[in-house]
């Protein structure tokens, strides 16, 4: 009795069919690790979908900036859930150093996810000095004030954090 595998017993038009559309429909999950901004290139850079880019603030003079990237292993991965790992990254990175994250830049791919343009984020981010916890936080106005300029000078703040943290003490009774 002689005994065919399936595959065996297929045209070899129809096992290239099967090898092509498997290779088509997975992929390979991209974690490169945090690098310095100044020293790598992105990788949306050598992509031929550049996908979209916001710029959410300016870097702080004299802090080095840091690059984070993560592409899903398939079309079928949200862009939500590669966000939240890039996210992740960065604040592990960060939280080594005891900072918090600064988030410059977010660059995402541009939908429809398909043929090889599979969901992926880069974040440019900062590691910024934490804010005061209230145990530490200096005890009169003037003192939170001076140490919130101090914060603002040095580029852990933004003018913008400064002002809604300066209305904050102003208008604590």
């Amino acid at each position: 009795m002689k005994s065919t595998s399936l595959v065996a017993s297929m045209s070899p038009f129809y096992r290239t069919l099967i090898v092509v559309a498997v290779l088509l429909s997975t992929g390979c999950a991209s974690t490169p690790p945090i690098q310095t901004a100044a020293r790598s290139k992105s990788a949306f850079d050598s992509a031929v979908y550049n996908g979209e880019s916001a710029q959410l603030a300016q870097a702080s003079p004299g802090a080095e900036a840091f690059r984070a990237f993560y592409q899903g292993g398939s079309g079928f991965v949200s862009l939500a859930s590669v966000r939240e790992t890039v996210e992740d990254m960065a604040t592990k990175h960060c939280a080594r150093q005891d900072k918090n994250v600064r988030l410059l830049q977010e660059r995402t791919s541009s939908p429809p996810h398909i043929l090889g343009n599979f969901p992926r984020v880069e974040w440019l981010f900062e590691c910024a000095a934490r804010l005061a916890t209230a145990v530490s936080a200096p005890s009169t106005k003037l003192e939170q004030l001076e140490r919130l300029k101090r914060l603002l000078d040095s580029g852990a703040l933004t003018k913008r954090e400064f002002d809604s943290e300066k209305e904050k003490i102003l208008g604590a009774q």
